[in-house]
């Protein structure tokens, strides 16, 4: 039983690392934080003139979460342009690359209760043999790695 809590309770930072690893292998430039104060899981440093920097924030669903698409009560202090969200659901093995202003515009957001204020997207939906389908309403976000900018400077 320790063992399924470990595994849940470090599947977040691992998805973080992998996606770390995806950022790495397309090219980009990754430097990541020592905390995750600010909503920032890691900054991209894009190679143009001038130099440009994101600010990335990681959120991932593992295979076996009850909604292995859906992120929810998810806070986005200020949205800018510079700042942008992966995310990545294990059941699809999908990454979705979404600036926050968009986040915050085509995402529901709570009206009332704890989560008030809080956004909430669901980016794939399960068929009924089980298997995650991306939504295609989201499919302008899905492994589109190159919203982010050019890791190679070029235009």
């Amino acid at each position: 039983m320790a063992h399924s809590y470990r595994s849940s309770a470090s599947f977040g930072k691992r998805q973080e690392f992998i996606a770390f690893g995806e950022l790495l292998r397309r090219g980009y430039d990754v430097y990541m934080t020592l905390v995750d104060d600010q909503q920032i899981d890691c900054i991209v440093r894009l190679p143009s003139s001038p130099l440009k920097y994101l600010d990335i924030q990681i959120k991932a669903r593992s295979r076996s979460a009850k909604q292995a698409s859906t992120f929810a009560a998810m806070e986005i202090r200020d949205p800018r342009p510079d700042f942008y969200f992966m995310f990545y659901s294990e059941a699809c093995d999908t990454y979705w690359i979404m600036p926050s202003k968009d986040v915050v515009e085509k995402s529901n957001t709570n009206k009332s209760g704890k989560n008030a204020g809080k956004h909430s997207l669901t980016l794939a939906n399960q068929k009924r043999d089980g298997e995650w389908v991306p939504r295609p309403k989201w499919q302008e976000y899905q492994n589109r790695f190159e919203l982010l900018g050019d890791p190679k400077g070029c235009a």
